[in-house]
């Protein structure tokens, strides 16, 4: 199966949207002169970066000379778009927040003024982090004022934009050391009304788990039982915690001992399986105990590497609560098939079950 390159709907026809609203703000806007500048004899050559990058830099020919002006003009246009029912939010328009990011660099207030107005149609969360790294205490105080706005998607934006490690974006090193700073903003933000914010608060907290899970272990059980969304937070957030298996995350979402659950035997019916095919495998799992236990179930692919050592990845199988004395078989059947993030090389590979964060029965496989 093939894949279109998501570059590719970077192209002429689907910005004739933005040119048409330029046109209709503009009257000095030359479309021809902007399209061939843009979508010339190396535009196919380009990646999605480099695409993004070349309409920022070429839109700036034609936008007015003052910075405040040309960010006026092109939240003028988001706005004509979002009106006319275009769907301006997806990543085909990031070259207009990342004007921002290239030109505003001195023009603190007229960029975080712009960045404001249009993160409510295009999110922003790129965009601010040069600010953030030049002047953190100023941008943090306006992202804490930021967190209370009333549209969602500026009070996502709060949280969002200081994620210390955002993908794609650029590492916030001075918050990955210290992130106090981004906690009264998502204490603004705990019980937010919107899942879209919701989730960005939990990814943010799980981003800080990565280097401070006390940090988050604490808030957790400071959030833990006020409401349903701030629940639904902090066992979000806490996921990489639970992954590794951390006790205290474990016992504080009321996970079981596993002095009272009985493992049976780990079955693997492929023990030999080539690149493409199923890795398919069960086994059962019994509550010993005279009381209902909550079980986290997960397994882990311990992936061969160019080195010969091996490297663990752990996927959730299952959560739930077993009666008193009820057992359950699970079976499992996991593609190994090709990604763009690992590459697979042939040998000796290695399955692990892991129950409330403790492996309990491991089992190796060949990749031919």
């Amino acid at each position: 199966m093939s894949f279109e390159p998501l570059k590719n709907s970077l192209n002429k026809k689907f910005y004739q949207a933005f040119f048409n609203s330029w046109r209709k703000l503009d009257v000095n806007f030359n479309q021809t002169q902007m399209e061939n500048s843009i979508f010339d004899e190396e535009w196919d050559s380009l990646e999605l970066k480099e695409r993004t990058r070349r309409l920022t830099e070429k839109i700036d020919a034609q936008l007015p000379d003052g910075f405040f002006e040309a960010t006026e003009l092109l939240i003028q246009i988001t706005e004509d778009l979002a009106k006319s029912g275009e769907k301006i939010g997806s990543y085909e328009y990031f070259f207009i927040p990342d004007y921002i990011e290239v030109f505003g660099k001195n023009y603190f207030n007229e960029s975080l003024n712009a960045i404001k107005a249009i993160t409510q149609f295009i999110t922003c969360e790129f965009a601010i982090r040069p600010f953030l790294v030049d002047k953190p205490e100023q941008v943090m105080k306006y992202m804490l004022v930021l967190s209370k706005h009333p549209h969602e998607n500026v009070r996502r934006f709060s949280s969002e934009g200081c994620r210390p490690k955002l993908p794609w974006g650029m590492a916030l090193k001075s918050l990955i050391k210290n992130p106090s700073p981004i906690l009264p903003i998502l204490e603004n933000l705990k019980a937010d009304k919107s899942l879209f914010v919701r989730k960005s608060v939990a990814n943010n907290l799980n981003d800080i788990s990565k280097d401070h899970p006390e940090l988050v272990i604490e808030t957790a059980k400071r959030w833990q039982n006020k409401n349903e969304h701030t629940q639904w937070i902090i066992k979000h957030a806490c996921r990489t915690l639970l992954k590794q298996g951390n006790a205290v995350a474990m016992k504080l979402f009321g996970y079981a001992n596993n002095k009272d659950l009985l493992i049976k035997p780990l079955k693997l019916n492929t023990p030999k399986i080539k690149l493409g095919e199923i890795l398919d495998f069960e086994f059962s799992l019994e509550n010993k105990s005279t009381s209902n236990q909550l079980v986290r179930i997960e397994y882990g692919l311990y992936f061969l590497k160019a080195s010969g050592k091996r490297n663990r990845k752990v996927f959730k199988l299952s959560e739930r609560a077993l009666e008193s004395g009820q057992q359950i078989l699970l079976n499992k059947k996991h593609t190994i098939k090709e990604i763009s993030t690992r590459r697979y090389y042939l040998g000796e590979h290695r399955l692990s079950i892991i129950v409330n964060g403790i492996e309990v029965e491991q089992t190796n496989f060949i990749l031919n």
